[in-house]
């Protein structure tokens, strides 16, 4: 499992604590740290999967981590950003719908993967964890970035672009597990409920 790409997904999730602890210790140099670490994370999200199919490593283990990874990350950054108000009111709902969506394709996930239905990453999703990240990473520098870049209006202007790409993708893959769902079950299945209450 400690292959490379792993390793690099790994990287991702421990860089997750460090930028959470800047936050505490906000001025324009940590902003700037901040910024250099999650792009440091947002290259390894690239270079994981790059890496793995190259080398031929890919492994169950990485393609369960590698999306956790991606949420973990986002999902940190929007609730820190929203806690210390680094972003304006009109894009808190933005920021919910992006939490919402990311959680519940989540649990579709695990209901699919419990009916041994693979759920492939599609290209629109690609491009909408691309854009969260560079959106994050302008929301991330605000006001600290040069005169002429409005990075706080691009970022909450992006982070709403984001978030209806995640509507769009989210309902893509509920889409496609719906018929999954309607299935109906063995007769003799017993529930995870049932199972613990055993």
């Amino acid at each position: 499992m400690l292959n490379l790409p792993n390793l690099l997904t790994l990287s991702r999730i421990f860089i997750i604590p460090i930028v959470i602890g800047l936050f505490y210790w906000d001025s324009p140099t940590t902003r700037w740290v901040m910024v250099g670490l999650f792009t440091i994370a947002c290259i390894t999200d690239f270079f994981d999967g790059y890496l793995a199919r190259r080398s031929n490593q890919v492994s169950s283990f990485g393609r369960f981590l590698d999306p956790i990874a991606d949420k973990l990350l986002i999902a940190a950054l929007l609730l820190m950003l929203v806690g210390f108000e680094r972003m304006t009111v009109w894009t808190y709902p933005a920021a919910v719908i992006i939490l919402m969506r990311e959680l519940s394709v989540s649990g579709l996930r695990e209901f699919l993967a419990q009916a041994q239905v693979s759920v492939p990453v599609t290209s629109l999703a690609k491009w909408k964890t691309t854009l969260q990240m560079i959106t994050l990473g302008f929301l991330i520098v605000g006001r600290d970035a040069p005169n002429w870049i409005p990075a706080q209006m691009i970022g909450e202007i992006g982070l709403w672009l984001a978030a209806v790409l995640t509507l769009i993708t989210g309902y893509d893959y509920f889409k496609a597990g719906l018929k999954h769902m309607r299935e109906p079950g063995p007769e003799n299945a017993v529930s995870a409920d049932e199972k613990i209450a055993e």
